[in-house]
């Protein structure tokens, strides 16, 4: 699969989610307390990404 999420515990003991795509990290999430917070971020994102629109700044 060329693409996948991955929860981490960083240094300071948080969850975090990562969003990999052929092995490049594209983006991270806020650090949270436990690992269910880091997992209902990634059911978010799944949810609300097909309707985010596109800005050009």
């Amino acid at each position: 699969m060329a693409h996948k999420f991955e929860v981490y515990q960083d240094k300071a003991g948080e969850f975090r989610v990562r969003f990999k795509y052929n092995s490049e990290i594209i983006f991270s999430t806020e650090g949270y307390a436990d690992k269910s917070g880091a997992k209902r971020a990634i059911e978010s994102i799944k949810k609300h990404v097909g309707d985010a629109p596109t800005e050009e700044v």
